[in-house]
């Protein structure tokens, strides 16, 4: 039964004249919109007038209240209206209290309050009606219960909704209901008068800025007390002062007290004040009450006996930064609607006034309407909420503003991020946790974080302080002596760190001042902003309240400083701090590149702020946030350690494994883990035992690798006989080639896996297992030779294991793996015999393998010629049983038995060696003499170019005691052509061979018979001249007077012939050079002279007695020939220094100057006279003449030259791609070097004719010529 309720409706409330229009609407429709201005009533008669229309029988009407003070104060004052106890007709209900009776009809409370009703009353079915009151506000509840009872209301059609709203956004509501109808009601009964006071009109100086004092704050607490002194002279009556928060409140309270005479009371009005300090509001009272309130005061509720308002223009907003990430409570400048509603406040006894502390431009520049708190709100924390009241998906539910999908999706992901989302959409313990907290979800998860680590005092002063502002002041003027004061609070390792220094330091300057001036010239002296500090303690003290309203405990002490020293796991150390800082920044980390940027989360690069104590660079940051300016920059970064990384981000980690592999030693498969966060490398490589990943896959890779492979320690008795067993046949297969023979590793799988359990895939296990299993059959894993030996076949000689080269045997490896490097067979080569292996008998390869080569070199050819060799395997089979392996090419001899058996001619450049199987080529593996791989491939002249040298120098160390130096006659017997040493356990072939060294003789051992023939041709021929010392000093000092203008030319030689024109003028000065140049051409010529006059070929000469004869026979001839070829250098050189001027005046055709640079280093260049045979020495002037004289015909025939020189070009080209291939391989064969000299002859037939050749010489007949040589 309700108790007996006075309803009156008071005339002088606007909102009493239209209640009939408003009962009339609410009778007729579901909802109903009332727009009003304040002051008009609306709060307190809108409950009276619905239970007046007939609401509240079924039901209670419930009314909500943005704010607990409002819900009291509001339920108090219906109360008395109703004549009524408060808890009786009237209930009300906030956080912690409820005084909802049987007998109440109407309930106030939270809007928080009824959105937590939804949990147990979906349908709401304890009400017939509902008001929302200051729906304006657009708070993140209002929205929730917009949207809620959007979707109700189809539901239960018999419930009513009013909606309470103070601003013009009434027909937004409307529609969004369905064009619910909306009344209007007027506002104030009393006009008001608004003066614009903005703080630079008060006069008052600014303080000392110097000291980095903020100016703002002094001159708004001036401006207030003069605002409050300007309305004092106006008259009597109450003045409400709009400030933006309690720490405000407070510093303004202690100002006006000192400012005004004691029977002026002072009353502070903000939501977290007591019951009984609200109440002190509402009491009566005689002078003049000043109240200082926050935007409470703006709607929540009305303070009777207002007759001035002094607006500071400002409020304390919740808005969630971007750029950080993370929600901020920052004071901003409050809405045009939020400024009328605050004037609104006056003028409601008698005629009002309101002082803006602030200009008029600044109130028209500001947004019409403030922003609903959804749409400044972190996502995140939005999508918590609806989650933990379970309303339905943030997508799907209906809001007045639904937020960007871009946005729900990043909230989603930041909750995903710290640990509060779980993959299917519902909320992690962490979550749960999380949504207890009314704060920024990354402040929040650092808090969880820091109750668990024992660190929560010193994370709320951390996240206080990324709440606000930087409370550090750096003026532009006084920079560096910022920079020095805030020096002291920064650490090496944290940025974090340095606010709990700048923290303490703040708590110990106010816990020793004397007044708050003083604590602010305090902080100004270092630099620190006042109202920025304010701010900070004022955030710390409500994130403190918050989480102690929760049941944690927060230590009363200052909070502790980490250090490294304190210990990572002790409370408050430096592990400890960051890592529960560590779970809220997981999308701002940062690892150190080689470029020295941080690479951060999706491929950011940034660096470290400038201002950061920060200095060197740790391999991993975490960063409270990363901003772009100019540069991407990470403000408050601290050095972490990537174990933290991955205990925290555990969920967030893209874990994968690569390479699982046998590990031999652990017995077990090992796999690499790599993890990475948003792209970062947090684990790289570590190697982990992959069983329990995949045991199936482990499970195979042990049976290949540890026991089909046999990469297994272990002395169970089956292991031993199968390798042994294995070994045998491997052995037979690789050498043969033959893969029938082979043991397939794909039956030694099955072999096992038939027979082992699944699970077994580590040595442990498995040993288990065997033993238990081979006591019922003892040889179950052992293998038999029938069972894997499934051809016969493949005679060892054929494959066998050495390969003797000119004596000498060489150890041979076998390798049947298509693929591999060494796959086929390699020749196993001790480096100081490197240089003498011939490439043409190892060309041949092994018997086994030669028929294969041949059918692959047959099949290479082209078709033109294959098709005279069909069909191709029995061509190849009868040239493998009839040619064996000699020194000569195997294409060569191939291509003689083609010939011999078909008539068909084999041009050399038809085959392709190239193109053959990398098994058909021999493999050579260059050894040291402790058996060490020194190099390994197929290209013997390309080890030879990179080794060359090495083994020459490894074969004279061993070959040292048997040479001699500085020989003067022939007394050491005769030489052999080949001799035996021992290099690292080896027999090698040595070549004995007399070598020029600097004008002396001396008897050496060469790795190359080659080489060897080379050296030894000049070496006889210097101790030819030696035998005559006489003779040798006679002509030494004729032919160095003779030889000194030449060496002029000689010295000039290689500048000049390289580059005739490079200089753009006259060749380079070599006169320095004459002395040298002169000794290596006067010993050219010896050389030349000594060749021209033995009966034989030098290099042939190795017997004493042969030597001695043909030395004697020489003697008559050497002088007067050493002054003939002496002749003939200097002649030479005389041509190549004019041609080479006649070349640098560019003459008549670029075509045929071309050529003819490119023919004079190939006769005229160092060394020309020793390297040149005698026989063709004399005939180098007449090629000389040759190109002088074409270039002195070339300006009168220009077009002839051009056409001679495409004859000629076509032969030119091709010996030189033929000559290039030989060089590379066996060298330049005696064919090639003759027909070389006749292209000589040729270009003095074409360009110089009337200089005559020995023998006839055309185009034509060289064209003849070059066919049958490279058809041999």
């Amino acid at each position: 039964m309700a108790p007996q309720a006075r309803i009156e409706f008071p005339e002088h409330l606007p909102v009493s004249a239209r209640r009939e229009d408003i009962a009339a609407a609410l009778t007729g429709h579901q909802v109903v919109i009332v727009c009003g201005e304040t002051g008009s009533g609306k709060t307190t008669q809108l409950p009276k007038i619905a239970w007046a229309a007939g609401r509240g029988r079924t039901g209670l009407i419930g009314m909500t209240q943005p704010r607990r003070i409002a819900a009291k104060s509001v339920a108090s004052r219906l109360a008395e209206e109703t004549a009524t106890q408060l808890g009786g007709f009237v209930g009300w209900q906030v956080r912690f209290t409820d005084q909802v009776g049987r007998d109440s009809r109407i309930k106030v409370m939270t809007d928080g309050i009824l959105l937590a009703e939804t949990q147990s009353d979906p349908q709401f079915r304890a009400y017939d009606t509902l008001i929302l009151d200051e729906a304006h506000e657009r708070s993140l509840n209002i929205d929730f219960l917009l949207g809620y009872l959007k979707t109700l209301l189809g539901q239960r059609p018999d419930l009513k909704l009013i909606i309470s709203s103070a601003t013009l956004e009434a027909d937004r509501f409307s529609a969004y209901f369905g064009a619910a109808p909306v009344v209007e009601v007027s506002g104030r009964t009393y006009p008001v008068e608004v003066r614009y006071r903005p703080p630079a009109e008060t006069g008052k100086a600014a303080k000392d800025a110097d000291k980095g004092r903020d100016e703002e704050e002094p001159d708004l607490e001036a401006a207030l007390l003069m605002a409050v002194d300007e309305l004092a002279r106006e008259g009597t009556g109450d003045i409400l002062v709009f400030l933006p928060g309690e720490r405000e409140i407070r510093d303004v309270q202690e100002a006006l007290r000192k400012h005004h005479p004691p029977h002026t009371e002072i009353l502070p009005l903000f939501a977290r004040l007591s019951v009984t300090e609200q109440e002190q509001i509402f009491k009566p009272h005689s002078g003049r009450r000043i109240v200082l309130a926050t935007n409470v005061a703006e709607t929540s509720l009305t303070v009777p006996g207002i007759r001035y308002v002094v607006d500071t223009g400002q409020a304390r907003v919740k808005r969630y930064s971007i750029r950080n990430k993370i929600e901020q409570l920052k004071v901003e400048k409050v809405s045009q609607a939020s400024a009328n509603q605050r004037t609104g406040r006056c003028g409601r006894v008698a005629e009002g006034i309101c002082i803006r502390l602030y200009d008029e431009q600044d109130f028209q520049s500001r947004p019409p309407y403030t922003t609903p708190e959804l749409l400044r709100s972190s996502l995140a924390g939005v999508i918590l909420r609806m989650k933990s009241l379970h309303l339905p998906e943030i997508g799907a539910f209906p809001f007045l503003d639904p937020p960007e999908p871009r946005r729900i999706h990043d909230g989603q992901a930041l909750l995903r991020e710290l640990n509060a989302l779980a993959e299917d959409g519902r909320l992690t313990r962490i979550g749960r946790e999380l949504a207890r907290l009314p704060l920024d979800p990354r402040l929040g998860r650092m808090l969880v974080a820091a109750r668990e680590k024992a660190v929560l005092h010193e994370v709320l002063v951390i996240a206080a302080f990324l709440s606000t502002q930087d409370p550090r002041d750096r003026p532009l003027e006084r920079q560096a002596a910022a920079d020095q004061k805030h020096a002291r609070f920064a650490d090496e390792n944290s940025d974090f760190v340095a606010i709990l220094k700048l923290w303490r330091h703040v708590e110990e300057l106010n816990n020793h001042r004397k007044s708050q001036r003083k604590f602010r010239d305090a902080l100004a002296e270092d630099f620190l902003s006042a109202r920025r500090v304010r701010e900070w303690r004022e955030v710390y003290g409500q994130l403190t309240t918050q989480v102690k309203e929760l049941g944690w405990k927060v230590a009363d002490a200052l909070p502790a400083v980490p250090t490294e020293e304190a210990g990572a796991d002790a409370p408050a150390g430096y592990a400890n701090l960051h890592q529960a800082l560590l779970p809220g920044l997981l999308g701002n980390l940062g690892m150190l590149t080689e470029e020295g940027l941080y690479l951060g989360a999706r491929e950011t690069k940034f660096l470290p702020f400038p201002g950061s104590g920060v200095k060197k660079k740790p391999k991993w940051v975490m960063a409270a946030e990363i901003v772009e300016t100019r540069r991407i920059y990470a403000r408050t970064v601290a050095r972490i350690e990537p174990d933290w990384i991955e205990h925290a981000a555990r969920h967030l980690l893209k874990v994968s494994y690569s390479d699982p592999h046998w590990a031999k030693k652990p017995a077990h498969v090992a796999a690499s883990l790599r993890a990475t966060l948003y792209g970062l490398p947090v684990v790289n490589g570590r190697k982990v035992h992959y069983g329990p990943i995949d045991p199936v896959q482990a499970r195979e890779i042990f049976i290949r690798a540890a026991l089909v492979a046999g990469e297994y320690d272990t002395r169970a008795a089956f292991f031993g006989h199968n390798r042994k067993l294995l070994a045998q046949i491997d052995e037979l297969s690789h050498r043969s080639r033959n893969a029938r023979i082979a043991v397939d590793e794909e039956d030694l799988y099955r072999f096992f896996d038939d027979r082992i359990p699944e699970g077994i895939h580590n040595g442990a296990a498995f040993e288990k297992w065997l033993r238990e299993a081979e006591v019922k059959s003892p040889k179950l894993l052992h293998l038999r030779r029938e069972d894997l030996l499934r051809e016969r076949g493949a005679d060892a000689r054929d494959f066998p294991k050495e390969l003797d080269l000119g004596g000498v045997k060489f150890a041979l490896a076998y390798r049947f793996d298509p693929g591999a490097e060494d796959d086929g067979v390699t020749l196993l080569v001790p480096l100081a015999a490197l240089n003498q292996v011939p490439q043409g008998r190892c060309d041949w390869l092994v018997p086994g393998l030669l028929e294969e080569k041949a059918l692959a070199l047959i099949k290479g050819l082209p078709q033109s010629v294959r098709r005279a060799f069909v069909p191709v395997p029995e061509f190849a089979r009868a040239a493998a049983e009839a040619l064996r392996p000699g020194e000569t090419p195997l294409t060569e001899a191939l291509a003689d038995f083609l010939a011999k058996t078909t008539g068909q001619a084999i041009a050399r450049d038809a085959w392709r060696p190239e193109a053959l199987p990398a098994h058909l080529t021999m493999n050579y593996r260059v050894l040291d003499e402790r058996n060490h791989i020194v190099a390994e491939g197929r290209d013997l002249p390309a080890l030879r170019r990179e080794l060359g040298g090495e083994a020459a120098r490894s074969l004279q160390q061993a070959a040292a005691p048997d040479e001699r130096a500085d020989l003067g006659r022939w007394d050491f017997g005769d030489l052999p052509g080949q001799v035996e040493l021992t290099s690292g356990g080896r027999k090698i072939a040595a070549y004995p061979s007399l070598v020029e060294d600097a004008g002396q003789v001396a008897l050496k051992l060469l790795d190359s018979p080659a080489l060897a023939r080379e050296q030894h041709r000049r070496g006889v021929c210097r101790l030819l001249w030696r035998a005559f010392p006489d003779l040798l000093k006679q002509v030494e000092k004729d032919l160095g007077v003779r030889l000194k203008p030449a060496a002029m030319q000689y010295a000039l030689l290689g500048n000049a012939v390289a580059a005739p024109a490079a200089a753009g003028g006259k060749p380079q000065d070599g006169r320095g050079q004459t002395n040298l140049t002169l000794n290596q051409l006067l010993a050219d010529v010896l050389y030349s002279a000594a060749r021209a006059v033995l009966a034989v070929d030098p290099a042939d000469l190795r017997r004493q007695n042969e030597f001695d004869s043909a030395a004697q026979t020489a003697r008559p001839r050497l002088a007067e020939q050493a002054r003939e070829t002496a002749r003939l250098a200097a002649e030479c050189l005389e041509h190549g220094h004019r041609l080479n001027q006649q070349l640098a005046r560019a003459p008549a055709s670029k075509e045929a100057a071309a050529d003819l640079r490119a023919q004079l280093p190939g006769l005229v260049f160092p060394g020309f006279v020793g390297r040149l045979a005698p026989a063709v020495l004399v005939h180098l002037p007449r090629y000389l003449k040759a190109m002088e004289r074409r270039l002195e015909k070339l300006p009168g025939r220009p077009e002839r030259d051009a056409q001679m020189m495409r004859s000629l070009t076509p032969l030119l080209g091709q010996w030189q791609a033929r000559a290039r291939r030989e060089e590379q391989t066996t060298g330049l064969s005696p064919e090639m070097e003759a027909f070389r000299w006749q292209l000589e002859e040729l270009r003095v037939s074409l360009f110089a004719q009337e200089l005559k050749t020995p023998e006839p010489i055309s185009v034509k007949r060289m064209e003849k010529r070059w066919a049958e040589l490279i058809a041999r």
